[in-house]
């Protein structure tokens, strides 16, 4: 008997001991899958452009809660042009979503009470119906909540996705997320958000006022404006971002069209690395311009070496100049000549012996060297000047002196170029970047310096004070000259 309740009592440890075991054995298996699970949860820091939420430090995937507003807003397009945008957040773009590889994202989509319509969200960083846009069709007035696991890294732009599409996107309804990869990104010293879009209003660019948007310039994708996070400016001069010399630059650039593919390029940077398409991994090193298609995004990477300023343009080059594709990044710090000298000489060049060769007649080129006329023969001044203006001026400034509206002021009637002949004569040796108010109108571009002799200047000026309807003033060569030396001689 004693054998048998043995033999019981010791079958039943062996059968515990087994248990013990497979218990053991279970949770080492989920010890190492823990870091997979989702643990706690988070609201998700949101950014506006071209801010970017700090990256994320934690090693294990949450629950990440997003928040974001549809709201239709009125707000500036161009300096004196206005426009009813339809948003994420209240801006456009919208703001910047980032997470991590194998978060859970709860995202609740609110529609303000004061929209006119429904709204929703596709995100190109889901896997799922529509992106999010079927789960998220939400009327005025009402929430939609909807959840997705982040499962692969990269830059991914959003949009509206309620009918009709274009409509919705071409109003502002677009934004990035980012999908850090597990380790994380490199970390750099400044990251900031550009995204690039089109406007297509029924008013020409510049026309003031709130305009309305135009379905027939969409539809045969010709854009008013082509613009850097929203508007004509949103990153130039006081708006500019900015770094040191020496310090590393990370952007995030998303061009969501609707129509237009963007050719990204920083001008005096070459990009040190370059996230194609936004994917994971680095696929280029050294790049001067990077192709991003309507709809995508990419990740480009540089170091700063040389202090300045530095313009951000779609190098499909009239849409930065004419039509507002335009920004700026404002490095500060100490130069090195070995980098980039700066300008070491500005002498006459008189033409090559082929230069003669190819003229017609005797005449010196405009542009090459000295005027043959008269100094006291006026007409022969403003003639002269004519040339130079033909040949220097006219692509800003046009040929009628209009210039073009919101981003070249004009010289005709203008009240800027009337009221003081040596800030005139400083600018168009020394250049000016900046704000400027030129006959009621508010301008913000840079004027780079003109490689032009003291005759050329005296004749250019005396050409448009004696054109456009302006004030008939004459410039002399020792007026230029004077300027010229001047330790203060900047325009102003």
């Amino acid at each position: 008997m004693r054998y048998l309740i043995n033999r019981k009592a010791i079958m039943a440890i062996a059968a515990a001991g087994v248990m013990l075991i497979a218990w053991i054995f279970s949770f080492e298996g989920c010890s190492k899958a823990s870091p997979q699970k989702i643990q706690g949860e988070e609201y998700a820091q949101l950014t506006y452009a071209p801010n970017v939420p700090p990256p994320i430090t934690r090693d294990y995937p949450t629950k990440v809660i997003v928040n974001l507003e549809a709201v239709q807003v009125t707000g500036r397009l161009a300096d004196g042009v206005s426009y009813n945008f339809w948003t994420f957040g209240g801006r456009v773009p919208g703001k910047f979503i980032r997470v991590r590889v194998g978060d859970e994202v709860e995202f609740h989509l609110h529609n303000s009470p004061t929209s006119t319509m429904a709204h929703s969200i596709d995100l190109h960083a889901v896997i799922g119906p529509g992106g999010g846009a079927i789960s998220s069709q939400t009327l005025p007035g009402h929430t939609s909540v909807f959840s997705f696991k982040a499962t692969s890294a990269g830059l991914y732009v959003y949009h509206c996705a309620t009918q009709p599409v274009p409509l919705h996107i071409a109003n502002g309804m677009y934004g990035l997320i980012l999908v850090e990869p597990k380790e994380g990104l490199p970390p750099v010293d400044h990251e900031y958000y550009i995204m690039q879009s089109e406007f297509y209003t029924k008013g020409n660019y510049g026309d003031p006022g709130l305009q309305e948007f135009s379905m027939e310039k969409a539809l045969s994708e010709q854009p008013t404006y082509v613009v850097f996070n929203g508007s004509v400016g949103a990153l130039m001069d006081n708006n500019a971002i900015t770094a040191k010399v020496g310090e590393t630059v990370r952007l995030y650039v998303g061009n969501i069209g609707p129509n237009l593919i963007s050719s990204f390029h920083v001008i005096g940077e070459i990009f040190d690395k370059v996230w194609q398409y936004g994917g994971e991994n680095v696929t280029q090193q050294n790049v001067q311009t990077v192709l991003i298609p309507a709809g995508g995004a990419a990740i480009v990477q540089f170091k700063v070496k040389a202090p300045g300023t530095y313009l951000l343009v779609d190098h499909s080059i009239f849409r930065a100049f004419n039509k507002g594709a335009t920004g700026m990044l404002k490095v500060t710090g100490e130069p090195d000549k070995e980098i980039f000298s700066g300008k070491q000489k500005d002498e006459i060049y008189l033409g090559s012996n082929l230069d003669k060769e190819l003229e017609s007649d005797s005449a010196a080129s405009p542009g090459t060297s000295e005027p043959s006329a008269n100094p006291n023969d006026i007409n022969a001044i403003v003639e002269m000047g004519k040339n130079v203006f033909s040949t220097t001026c006219f692509a800003c400034h046009q040929p009628n002196g209009e210039g073009v509206p919101g981003v070249f002021p004009p010289l005709a009637g203008s009240n800027f170029l009337n009221q003081d002949k040596e800030r005139a004569i400083g600018i168009v040796l020394h250049g000016r970047t900046g704000p400027i108010s030129v006959n009621g109108k508010n301008f913000n571009n840079t004027m780079p310096p003109q490689s032009l002799s003291d005759a050329q200047i005296a004749a250019v000026l005396t050409y448009a004070y004696h054109s456009f309807g302006n004030s008939g003033k004459v410039v002399t060569q020792q007026e230029v000259n004077k300027i010229r030396n001047q330790n203060n001689g900047k325009g102003k």
